[in-house]
């Protein structure tokens, strides 16, 4: 369980949309490219049950990506992520599109990110997050740091803290011991 402050927990009270940035976020960072240029990534497993958690908590998730990669389009549809943006470049107007979809406004939503790429979105939104290792101009604008790195349980970090401001964590982590 988190220690949350005041400030956090009431953001994170109002949370009806996790939206995630991948690279840096979902992934370390890193990104391999094939000779045939194939991208390939890594994906934490962590991650993933945690956002299939929130989900089932009622939270719903959202991807917005500067990228597009056939294998986040897989992760995406592996776990049952909502709305799915990629090769975006003006993230703001992608922001305002799935919040218009969605139907939640700013506070409801908290976004995961590490770049100033991202900082549209991270300005704007109820919760901004960002990793450790982010930009220190993304840093600078995030009400929450993950413990975790991206890629490494930074979004299973905020996935728990969310459902621990709710007050959904405890009960679902009992039901895996019951």
């Amino acid at each position: 369980m988190f220690e949350l402050s005041p400030d956090i927990r009431a953001r994170a009270e109002k949370i009806k949309l996790l939206i995630l940035d991948v690279d840096g976020v979902l992934t370390d960072g890193r990104i391999f490219i094939r000779d045939d240029g194939e991208e390939i990534k890594s994906f934490h497993t962590l991650d993933g049950h945690g956002l299939k958690m929130l989900q089932a908590s009622g939270v719903r998730t959202a991807v917005i990506t500067g990228r597009d990669a056939p294998s986040v389009g897989v992760r995406v549809r592996q776990l049952g992520i909502s709305f799915y943006y990629k090769g975006i470049h003006d993230k703001r107007a992608a922001y305002a599109d799935l919040r218009e979809k969605a139907g939640v406004a700013e506070q409801e939503c908290a976004f995961v990110g590490d770049d100033v790429v991202d900082l549209p979105v991270m300005v704007r939104c109820g919760l901004p997050v960002a990793v450790p290792d982010a930009h220190w101009f993304a840093l600078r604008h995030a009400a929450y740091v993950t413990r975790h790195r991206g890629g490494a349980g930074a979004v299973r970090e905020v996935c728990d803290l969310i459902m621990q401001a709710q007050g959904n964590l405890e009960s679902a982590l009992n039901g895996y011991i019951e």
